[in-house]
């Protein structure tokens, strides 16, 4: 496991980009309380391609971007989630990247609804582990770093 001092610093917030969905600076929740980095989406459906699952998706809303695009990714598993109530749903995931101080990560996001949550992107502990620190003081500190700004 990689020393402290080899982890790169983020703050409880960061604005990060999904390079296979093309979508840019996104506002994302870093979340230690929960295992499982989400996506909002909408229309979310398990479609059938030959002998293949997919998964179909439009990832987003127009407060981040455009949310008429249609993705298919291919189907990685569905798991019992415990969503902010307490309650377990049962969620599709995907494998994808994540672009954060440009570096690409590959993460598993849990595709759900989250028109109601203040951020789009949730980012759990799964994906954080033996990669980051968080320093819940600091916020954006991808972009700031990225834009050479500190």
């Amino acid at each position: 496991m990689p020393s402290s001092s080899k982890l790169t610093t983020i703050g409880w917030k960061e604005l990060v980009d999904l390079p296979e969905l093309g979508i840019r600076n996104v506002p994302a929740k870093v979340d230690t309380g929960a295992r499982t980095s989400v996506l909002h989406c909408s229309h979310i459906q398990l479609v059938k391609k030959g002998r293949k699952q997919y998964v179909e998706f439009r990832p987003l809303d127009e407060r981040h971007a455009p949310a008429n695009n249609t993705f298919v990714f291919p189907f990685h598993s569905e798991r019992k989630v415990k969503n902010s109530f307490g309650q377990e749903e049962n969620r599709y995931v995907i494998r994808t990247t994540v672009a954060l101080f440009n570096d690409i990560h590959p993460i598993e996001l849990s595709l759900r609804d989250r028109s109601d949550m203040e951020f789009p992107i949730l980012l759990g502990r799964s994906f954080i582990r033996r990669k980051f620190i968080v320093d819940v003081s600091r916020a954006n500190l991808s972009k700031k770093h990225f834009s050479g700004s500190e």
